[in-house]
């Protein structure tokens, strides 16, 4: 490994690029809307291309790293680039361009209001994950978990309406309580132990846990509580509600919401925190997971069932989310090497599959005024590419090849063989099989059912700003199958370079 020579600029540039066009939007775009549109869409390619940069500096194994401040004593406010975060930096990153394309079509053909306010916190959201991605430290992350957070609450509330400002209150709630009362608490508590909260190889607190240590008996498994509920973004039971309420925000939000930024937010900072915080030889052998992995599974069988009662389209596809977030977390708190490269690939894999069944799920109400899933019938007749979307980025969600969703079951039901706990295989295995239930019911019913009369004239495919996104993500759900080998690669020295 060697230390690359100029690391501020390469993680500078990716996190500034963001907040430089949330301010040019506001500078230009009450002025043009094709100005401020095409200016959104060139940021974040240009965002795209500087954290590509990164990669071959991470697949060589060097060292890029800066602190730009210091917070306080032993604190800084400092980034650096290891595979996990260069992962979630392309997919927040890669995503974006997607999203903004998508966005412009879907606030275009609805009408939507406030655009240009709209644009501005989207680009300044994107920043905020990817501060999450490149932090250093638990305080670096802390800071810009919260500014994702503040950035997202005026898309949740979009629409200004009884229902969005009801559904603000819920998500501030909810996500600031949980991170000031649980997540805040646990860094303190890291830091009064250890004197240091870096994100370290290993972990850092193996030498404070066993007899006589700061983590001795019952405080492991209270202090992993901590982060792990503290990380209201990853929507564990019972702390999920945020995000089936925030489905009142315009379907793009859902997208960045479920896909781009948060929630792979939140089962990010776990994963992190488990990797190189508490580390996983640490975990696994005092069994300070147990718990953890037992409402996982619970989330993960809870959601999926519910997911299989609802009518609304974006409520079944928000439960679904919860339920593929505990297979992250899951994978996780099995703390195996498998576990953690199942989870590290699944928030790649259903970055794409879910983006995609948003996007759909947008073009239906944009092109068909369609909200309810049991109006879909014949809806592939006047729909056929968001349909055939719609059915891809549902076999990805599923997990079956040769679509990506398939390669993080793989290895998270591999991890579960390698933590000796098979009935988390079986729940994986059960899961597979909800999903099924509320997914392919849609893909029944578009193909299969007649098509309303009423609608032979008033549905039709969304513009094809919107269009084009969904066709492409759906793409890109079969594009990652083939990558599979290459985010191995990536995540294998996380996992120490064997499974």
């Amino acid at each position: 490994m060697s230390v690359f020579s100029e690391p501020a600029g390469l993680i500078l540039i990716p996190l500034l690029l963001p907040l430089l066009t949330a301010a040019l939007i506001q500078i230009f775009g009450r002025v043009n809307d094709n100005l401020r549109d095409g200016l959104h869409t060139t940021m974040a390619a240009l965002t795209f291309a500087s954290v590509l940069r990164l990669w071959p500096h991470v697949k060589a194994g060097d060292e890029i790293a800066f602190t730009l401040v210091e917070l306080f004593p032993g604190v800084p406010l400092a980034f650096s680039v290891e595979p996990l975060g260069m992962l979630f930096a392309m997919v927040a990153s890669g995503l974006w361009i997607l999203t903004s394309i998508y966005a412009f079509g879907y606030m275009r053909g609805h009408h939507e209001g406030n655009q240009t306010r709209f644009f501005t916190c989207f680009a300044a959201a994107i920043s905020g994950a990817l501060g999450v991605a490149f932090s250093a430290n638990l305080m670096s992350l802390f800071v810009f978990y919260e500014m994702l957070t503040l950035s997202t609450y005026p898309l949740v509330t979009h629409h200004q309406d009884a229902k969005a400002k009801r559904a603000g209150r819920i998500y501030l709630g909810i996500l600031l309580t949980t991170s000031v009362c649980f997540l805040l608490a646990g860094i303190v508590w890291t830091f009064s132990i250890t004197g240091n909260l870096d994100f370290t190889a290993g972990g850092i607190l193996a030498d404070h846990v066993g007899e006589g240590g700061a983590l001795e008996g019952w405080r492991l498994p209270l202090l992993l509580a901590l982060f792990a509920f503290g990380t209201g973004k990853a929507a564990l039971m019972p702390f999920h509600r945020w995000l089936p309420n925030a489905m009142v925000a315009p379907t793009p939000v859902s997208a960045l919401l479920h896909a781009v930024a948060v929630v792979k937010a939140g089962v990010f900072t776990v994963l992190k925190v488990v990797v190189y915080i508490f580390g996983i030889e640490v975990l696994s052998s005092t069994g300070a997971n147990d718990w953890l992995m037992a409402v996982a599974g619970a989330t993960l069988l809870i959601s999926s069932i519910i997911a299989l009662t609802l009518d609304n389209l974006k409520a079944r596809l928000a439960y679904s989310t919860i339920s593929q977030l505990a297979y992250i977390v899951l994978g996780a708190a099995m703390a195996t090497s498998a576990g953690i490269m199942g989870s590290a690939m699944h928030i790649a894999m259903h970055a794409m599959g879910k983006i995609t069944l948003f996007f759909c799920a947008g073009a239906i109400y944009v092109g068909a005024h369609k909200t309810l899933v049991s109006q879909l019938d014949g809806l592939a007749k006047k729909m056929p590419w968001t349909m055939a979307a719609f059915t891809v980025g549902s076999i990805s969600i599923i997990g079956l090849p040769p679509m990506g969703g398939s390669w993080g079951k793989f290895f998270l039901g591999l991890g579960a063989i390698q933590a000796d706990k098979p009935i988390y295989l079986g729940l994986l295995m059960v899961s597979s099989l909800l999903s099924i239930g509320y997914l392919m019911p849609i893909v029944g019913r578009a193909y299969f059912r007649p098509l309303d009369p009423h609608d032979e004239d008033h549905v039709h495919e969304a513009p094809w700003m919107c269009v084009l996104p969904l066709c492409l993500t759906a793409a890109g759900c079969l594009v990652l199958f083939l990558l599979g080998d290459g985010i191995y690669q990536l995540i294998l020295p996380v996992v120490g370079g064997a499974l």
